[in-house]
């Protein structure tokens, strides 16, 4: 068994499905040894697809996504979309090529320090220098990367320690003779080099799950009593609450048992599907003023909800986080709990579930219940209107929305576009919404699609794609064709950044590098081998979607071109 095979039966036995890549000799025989372990090897056309992809299975999944890329500039064309996964919380592993060990620092190809580039930006970081520590670093890789506060991992994996040890033989030149005294001492030194390289022994570690702190009973009992005081609680819920199907099932079911009116964000998106009447989902801010309780289960105090200024002086503040870093980030909560969110919203409604009398909260929640259906009627009313410059962008996502299925995945990768589309659309489920994360990340779209249709094949995925975004991932369309992987793709093409052209233009009064071109990406997606569609008037909204849909479920790839016209529905929205 040489490296590779070694990496793959690990991956095999912890229950790896997909393995993301981007080939490389330094890694090859990682890829051919997790094939013939039936683990599906995807290549992608960029290594930062190759890791979001890894990204968004383990946020689809609540295991570890795995991906592997080539030395240098593999390794650091994937350092935005690990730094993307740290933000976000996600476990994954990457697995990274690496120069043979012998030629460490010598100039050879693709040699760099990756440690220095890397490591920072990782929970665990090591770099493996014989064959029988290849398994157990994999398996502690996988640990490592879901314990605590799960986060990327990196492995470091020279390339002599992969390929078979007759191979590396030849490398290092072994079989030569001649060179006189100098060429024996130089063999000596490289054949106890390789004896060590390859020295039996090794093994990894079961597969193991990090068990989720809890929080205590006395955590709870205060939550609880102040809960039954307040004539105006709110539940704020980010990503922590749906670290896996089963955080989220559990979640999602304790929320509706406590029956507090309640926000989701990130991840959390969908938890109560897309109707559910405790569900707030407009004017946050206005909410977070008056409440008199708000519990945070798993939402830092971030630029997200502007640093906890909208908190009431007066509000009592509850924050359960994994990361006791953001507990006391830019307000000190009047309870700080250390634990998985989702055990302890479980907790919480069990604990009101056993009795006792709570504050009247009916006024409250029929003063969130009224803003909501306010600010959707000003939506509809916007949605409504024609434009001769293109497609209304409220009217398209009103209509993606319309034709979402319950079993559906939205991807979102954009500015302006995508952030419309998180008023605008419902997600159906748990985990069917996926974005960047608080990194707000470009070009995660590709990869994150390509996730979900892998772990969800049979749900719709569409792929809301900003114009600007998209090219970073177009070109992957090559690879769902390749892999046959359907996906409806709709490109908001207000030929613009419009994300920051609305404020550099009326701030600085010039639009310098924020124009783009309407340029035909329905044509390059036919080129790709996949379907392209245009959109550039209201009235075709409708049967376009449809014939896209029909299309993705015979299997068909297929992109939608939407000429937007301008809209001021986000105006005023800049984040810092």
């Amino acid at each position: 068994m040489h490296g590779g095979e070694a990496i793959a039966a690990v991956l095999e036995r912890h229950g790896v499905r997909f393995l993301f890549t981007l080939c490389g000799g330094h890694i090859s025989p990682i890829l051919v040894g997790a094939r013939a372990r039936g683990i599906r090897v995807v290549d992608t056309r960029h290594e930062a697809t190759a890791v979001f992809a890894a990204d968004a299975v383990s946020r689809l999944t609540g295991t570890v996504g795995v991906a592997a890329v080539t030395a240098g500039p593999g390794v650091a064309n994937s350092l935005t979309a690990l730094v993307n996964a740290r933000l976000a919380q996600s476990p994954l592993l990457l697995l990274g090529g690496a120069t043979a060990t012998v030629l460490k620092g010598r100039g050879a190809l693709q040699d760099i320090d990756q440690r220095g580039l890397v490591a920072s930006e990782v929970k665990w970081y090591h770099a493996v220098r014989r064959v029988r520590d290849l398994a157990p670093a994999v398996a502690e890789g996988l640990y490592r990367a879901r314990e605590g506060v799960p986060g990327p991992v990196f492995l470091e994996v020279p390339v002599d320690l992969l390929y078979p040890e007759a191979t590396v033989r030849e490398w290092y030149g072994l079989g030569a003779r001649g060179g006189g005294f100098a060429g024996a001492v130089e063999r000596a030194y490289l054949g106890r080099h390789l004896r060590r390289l390859f020295a039996a022994g090794g093994g990894d570690a079961p597969a193991t799950v990090p068990p989720e702190p809890a929080p205590s009973t006395a955590e709870v009992a205060t939550a609880v009593r102040w809960l039954r005081r307040a004539t105006r609680p709110l539940l704020v819920v980010g990503s922590q609450a749906a670290g896996s199907p089963e955080a989220a099932i559990a979640s999602a079911a304790a929320i509706r048992a406590a029956g507090l009116p309640v926000f989701l964000s990130g991840m959390a998106r969908g938890l109560l599907g897309g109707r559910d009447p405790l569900l707030c989902r407009h004017r946050r801010r206005e909410a977070l003023r008056e409440a008199d309780l708000v519990i945070l289960a798993g939402v830092p105090l971030d630029f997200r909800l502007d640093y906890g200024r909208p908190l009431g002086r007066r509000t009592r503040l509850v924050a359960v986080n994994l990361d006791r870093a953001a507990l006391r980030r830019n307000r000190r909560p009047a309870l700080a709990v250390a634990a998985s969110p989702a055990r302890f919203l479980t907790a919480l409604a069990a604990a009101l579930a056993g009795g006792g009398e709570r504050a009247a909260t009916g006024e409250w929640r029929e003063r969130l219940a009224s803003r909501d259906a306010e600010r959707e009627r000003e939506i509809e009313a916007e949605a409504a209107a024609d434009s001769a410059a293109g497609v209304n962008p409220l009217r398209l996502l009103r209509e993606v929305d319309r034709i979402l299925e319950e079993e559906s995945v939205m991807v979102a990768d954009g500015g302006d576009f995508v952030a419309t589309a998180a008023y605008v659309t419902r997600p159906r489920g748990p985990l069917s919404w996926l974005d960047p994360g608080p990194f707000g990340t470009l070009g995660v779209g590709a990869g994150f699609a390509l996730a979900a249709r892998l772990v969800r094949p049979e749900a719709d995925v569409f792929l809301l794609w900003g114009d600007g975004s998209c090219g970073y991932g177009l070109i992957e369309l090559d690879t769902f064709v390749r892999h046959r992987l359907p996906l409806v793709a709709v490109v908001g093409n207000d030929a613009s950044w419009t994300q920051i052209a609305r404020d550099q233009v009326p701030i600085l009064g010039d639009p310098v590098g924020t124009v783009l071109a309407r340029t035909t990406y329905e044509r390059a997606a036919e080129g790709l081998g996949a379907r392209g569609l245009t959109l550039d008037k209201s009235v075709g909204i409708a049967g376009t979607l449809s014939a896209a849909k029909a299309l993705a479920r015979q299997g068909q790839p297929v992109l939608v071109n939407a000429h937007l016209a301008p809209s001021d529905f986000r105006k005023g929205s800049i984040s810092i």
